[in-house]
């Protein structure tokens, strides 16, 4: 079944609305790429101006087209757009572009233009991309409707593409296109989004993940608007196999800044996109050239491999520095077994390094042939994943054979580093063998890849593309939230977090019996839902001793908060059992205006904010999801015996963290965050204990 945006992707015919015949207009650019490369569809010129253009009829207005032509391109004015989306839809055309800037972006004026518009749209079913679009471009049917120089100037393309380009900025869009294709990636689509004012990036994605010209996805997102239909779209491209490699703007407060005054949208939470991604098994890059390179390396996406590198070089100190390199990365450069280590050690001098990185020295030159011993050993090892190969220039040329043969036999990924000049590049390129030029490029290209294949053989992004997987605005609201403190421990206490021994007290006298009651030390700390940090309000007394100890600290903190919080309800005090020391944990979760329900994990206590040692999930996360997050902590050796410590429970931390998850979503769509902090991980076999909780409403 054909996708409803095969009439902009892919269309069959074309017109274009305020046509020109200059090639450098807007209106005459997409005619000329049309005619110069060969578009086979009709193409259909308006504008009363000329009867020909580029060689074709011009019509003077559209009700002069013939009927049922699939796609308007509109090269016109802003406040001419939507009188003439009317007269296209009266024609019978389904599917139009606008160029046209001046809406959303450009202040109110802009935006009621834009609200106009889009109303029509929606009453009238047409498909609509843009405004402040500069068009698209099916490299494999030439079928170009953007205003784009970069098809004239960059390499020209003469294999079909399989890589298709999507981005939410135009000048992006021929930024990365004109540097991959200066590496030869082949293109099928080239899509901006521009202001997406009634089709939204999602939908694209949804096209190129089922699209069989489309192999590998590059792009470049300023905001998403539609978390959970991104979700269901990246899912789709990871169950094709279909590597998302995507560049998100926005990391800085000044980046967020241009992202607004450029597409009228606030960017969203950098961190929860990240964890979107990681979890997404999405190729999150930081510039174009890495966008690019990673598209080209991608083409030898079903070579064997993985995270456990190999590295084989002429120079002892490049090794080195890749060595480096790749561990820095994440990656893993294993000590190799003694018999390989034999075996390479045949045809290597005794001051050539064997062990991993590999160091085959200048010998190499005398005995060729015994790079593909070499690299048949390793190939063939299972003690590595990859192999990185260095070796420049006519030395690269020498051992191109040798590469070629071991990568058929054995399909593992070996990438060669030539910073010389080697005349055999494309030949290797051909084999299967993907050549890199430069050391730093190759590390920041490889190294995410190879964590994607790692991630892929996970297959992580089911969970979060299954049905009833909570998704912003796809919850249930809850009946009511948890008032206080007390109410939300009792809450995420009801779900599975374990919590601890408390008395709800009212005065100083009940205070004191009960900490006489749990048995002291307790610890006092006021019990209000309008005071969410009471530390900072002086609402919280630890370590008191005796009943005195207590009735003294109820009066402290009752003066304290009606001091710092003059407006506060207070139910009272809570009275707990100090708890057994251990390794402090924040559990957070918000829900994010794109993605929805999003779980963040750290060290807690009172430093949480200064540490920033956090890291982040979409919901749902089970307790497996939890231990991984656990993992990436820089403070997990606390948790992990570190220096001889205890050994925590981490299993206890990890099942109260996915029941919180749990809770949270429960909550619904009125909850806008909630915090277990801290929770206290005992020694192992003791359990966690949950010690302060908070939820807040979504209004907040």
């Amino acid at each position: 079944m054909a996708h409803m945006l095969e009439p902009l992707l892919n269309p069959a015919s074309i017109a274009i609305i305020g046509a020109s015949d200059n090639p450098g207009r807007i209106g005459g650019m997409p005619i000329d790429l049309l005619v110069r490369f060969g578009y086979a569809g009709a193409v259909y010129p308006v504008n009363p101006k000329y009867e020909n253009v580029f060689g074709l009829r011009c019509y003077r207005q559209v009700e002069d087209l013939p009927e049922g032509i699939d796609l308007a391109v509109l090269a016109i004015a802003a406040e001419d757009v939507t009188a003439m989306l009317k007269r296209c839809h009266a024609r019978g055309i389904r599917a139009a572009i606008v160029y046209a800037a001046g809406f959303a972006e450009a202040g109110e004026s802009g935006a009621a233009l834009q609200d106009i518009m889009e109303a029509y749209v929606k009453e009238s079913g047409m498909l609509v991309a843009g405004p402040n679009c500069m068009g698209f471009a099916n490299l494999n049917t030439h079928a170009y409707t953007a205003f784009a120089s970069v098809f004239k100037t960059a390499p020209a393309q003469t294999e079909r593409g399989r890589v298709s380009l999507l981005t939410q900025s135009g000048n992006v869009c021929a930024a990365v296109f004109a540097i991959a294709r200066e590496l030869g990636v082949p293109f099928s689509q080239f899509i901006n989004t521009g202001n997406e004012a009634c089709i939204d990036y999602s939908a694209y994605l949804e096209y190129l993940a089922q699209d069989p010209q489309t192999d590998v996805v590059i792009g470049y997102i300023e905001e998403l608007r539609d978390g959970a239909r991104f979700i269901e779209a990246a899912s789709a491209c990871a169950e094709a196999d279909k590597p998302l490699i995507i560049y998100k703007a926005g990391e800085t407060d000044k980046g967020r800044e241009a992202v607004r005054s450029h597409t009228s949208a606030l960017a969203g939470n950098q961190a929860i996109y990240r964890a979107a991604f990681s979890q997404l098994n999405v190729i999150e890059c930081q510039d174009f050239a890495q966008m690019a390179h990673i598209a080209e390396l991608a083409r030898y996406r079903q070579r064997s491999a993985g995270r456990r590198v190999a590295i084989v070089s002429i120079s002892g100190a490049v090794g080195a520095i890749l060595a480096d390199k790749c561990i820095g990365a994440g990656l893993e450069v294993p000590t190799l077994p003694s018999a390989l280590q034999d075996t390479l050690r045949a045809g290597i001098p005794d001051y050539g390094m064997v062990s991993n990185p590999i160091d085959v020295t200048g010998n190499v030159v005398n005995d060729p042939g015994f790079v593909r011993t070499a690299l048949g050993a390793l190939a063939s090892s299972d003690a590595v994943d990859t192999i990185i190969v260095y070796a420049p220039g006519y030395l690269l040329d020498r051992m191109a054979d040798d590469l070629a043969t071991v990568v058929a036999e054995h399909g593992r990924l070996i990438v060669a580093v030539d910073t010389g000049r080697s005349t055999r590049r494309e030949f290797l390129r051909d084999a299967g063998i993907p050549v890199m030029t430069d050391i730093g490029m190759t590390m920041q290209t490889l190294a995410p890849f190879l964590h994607w294949h790692e991630r892929r053989a996970r297959k992580a992004w089911r969970v979060l593309a299954q049905p009833g997987a909570s998704r912003a605005g796809s919850t249930p609201a809850a009946a009511s939230l948890p008032g206080n403190e007390y109410d939300a421990r009792a809450w995420f206490a009801s779900h599975g977090v374990p919590t601890i021994d408390e008395r709800i007290a009212t005065s100083a006298d009940d205070a004191a019996a009960a900490g006489a009651e749990l048995g002291f030390p307790v610890a006092l700390k006021v019990l209000s839902a309008d005071v969410p940090h009471k530390t900072e309000a002086g609402g919280v007394q630890l370590r008191l001793t005796n009943a005195g100890a207590v009735r003294e600290a109820f009066h402290v903190v009752m003066d304290n908060v009606q001091r710092h919080v003059p407006t506060a309800r207070i139910d009272g005090v809570i009275v707990q059992r100090m708890a057994a020391q251990g390794v402090e944990l924040i559990v957070g979760a918000v829900r994010d205006p794109v993605f929805g329900p999003a779980l963040t994990v750290g060290l807690g206590g009172t430093l949480t904010e200064l540490y920033r040692d956090v890291t982040h999930r979409l919901l749902p996360v089970d307790a497996t999801g939890a231990r991984e997050m656990l993992q990436e902590l820089k403070a997990f050796p606390l948790l992990d015996g570190y220096r001889n410590a205890p050994l925590r429970d981490i299993d206890g931390a990890c099942e109260a963290i996915a029941a919180f998850g749990r809770a949270f979503v429960a909550l619904g769509e009125t909850a806008g965050e909630a915090e277990i902090n801290p929770l206290t991980v005992r020694e192992r076999g003791q359990g966690v204990a949950m010690l302060d909780a908070l939820v807040l409403p979504a209004a907040r």
